[in-house]
């Protein structure tokens, strides 16, 4: 699909947490994850400051972990502030798809 950033821009934070819901991550692995669901514009330079923001909002804990690679990791950790923002995300992401589908409906009914 073409270029989805703007339209994600609003809900890649959610999109974050949810993958760290199944574990602690850090940034690459999170921008291959949306990569391989199709968001390919993603970018690591889009994905640093949300997990910047989470940890700043005390909805993620990090901590450092040994790369073979270069410098220690930064993984990230949903906390249970973390799950519960995720849990108002898919909340508020329900209605307003809800609300679409309805306009949709409409347009097209």
């Amino acid at each position: 699909m073409e270029d989805l950033t703007e339209l994600l821009r609003g809900v890649l934070e959610g999109c974050v947490l949810q993958i760290l819901a199944g574990g602690g991550s850090y940034g690459y692995q999170i921008v291959q994850a949306l990569n391989a669901l199709g968001f390919e514009s993603v970018s690591e330079g889009t994905v640093y400051p949300i997990l910047v923001r989470l940890e700043t909002k005390g909805l993620a804990q990090v901590t450092r972990e040994r790369s073979e690679a270069g410098p220690p990791r930064k993984v990230y950790t949903l906390n249970a502030q973390g799950r519960a923002a995720l849990q108002a995300f898919w909340e508020r992401w329900d209605f307003v798809a809800s609300r679409l589908a309805i306009m949709k409906e409409e347009q097209h009914g």
